[in-house]
């Protein structure tokens, strides 16, 4: 049975995940592996925030499309850059000017590539990941029951954004709806999204995304262990990012 180590919204921080990496003992010669074949999987948002997106990238696309040694699923940042790739007009706030502004520094030439990279790799890349033999669901802001097995643009929007109600706090974010609490499902769904100072589970659903460009940690959920593994964030904390639930 595959071994699988799901990491958290990376958001650039490229040398976070590389000391989880080497915490979850993966091994890098020209690229990482593990010894005993773990098999890494990114639940989406690898850029925007953070100080290094663009080798954020890079680093998943050589493991997800060529060496094809770990799995990805989009957030709702990568969908965000990929329609500005498309050429699409889209704002560049709430991070996604940050992976702009990396990548306007480069050459033609290496922005070229840089776009086709990232294009080909949010492409191939399901909405979401059934581990039927682990009996878990990778989804980027968590799933319904009844929307898995489903893909079109409820669905969408809701792996994507989480339970939104159109409305929005005082400070401008998303009013989202506690969908974990209503969960009854006896798949895991391992999620991220909505930073946490600590990873939350609730039923059998958990969210990773401990706010690691928010300066607190870059978490992975491990399976078949059901363990969490962690390193401390580079990035200076900023408390009033993260949901605290009651």
């Amino acid at each position: 049975m595959e071994k699988v180590d799901i990491i958290g919204d990376v958001h650039g921080c490229y040398e976070e995940l590389q000391n989880l990496f080497e915490k979850l003992g993966y091994q890098k010669e020209k690229e990482y592996s593990h010894p005993d074949g773990r098999i890494p999987i990114f639940l989406g948002d690898i850029t925007d925030r953070g100080p290094q997106s663009l080798k954020v990238i890079e680093l998943v696309y050589h493991l997800v499309i060529i060496q094809k040694k770990a799995r990805y699923v989009p957030g709702n940042h990568c969908n965000k850059l990929y329609r500005f790739f498309l050429g699409n007009k889209v704002q560049q706030r709430h991070g996604l000017e940050t992976t702009v502004a990396e990548y306007n520094q480069l050459s033609r030439e290496e922005q070229a590539e840089v776009r086709q990279k990232f294009m080909t790799l949010y492409e191939n890349a399901p909405l979401y990941l059934q581990i039927h033999k682990m009996k878990a669901i990778v989804a980027h802001a968590g799933i319904k029951e009844e929307y898995i097995g489903r893909s079109d643009k409820k669905v969408k929007t809701f792996v994507l954004y989480g339970d939104i109600t159109g409305d929005f706090t005082e400070d401008g974010r998303p009013v989202r709806k506690d969908w974990a609490k209503e969960y009854e499902g006896t798949d895991w769904i391992v999620y991220g999204h909505t930073p946490v100072m600590s990873p939350r589970i609730v039923h059998r659903t958990i969210n990773i995304d401990t706010g690691c460009v928010f300066g607190n940690a870059l978490s992975a959920f491990r399976l078949p262990e059901k363990e969490v593994v962690n390193v401390p964030s580079k990035q200076p904390l900023m408390k009033e990012k993260f949901t605290y639930f009651n």
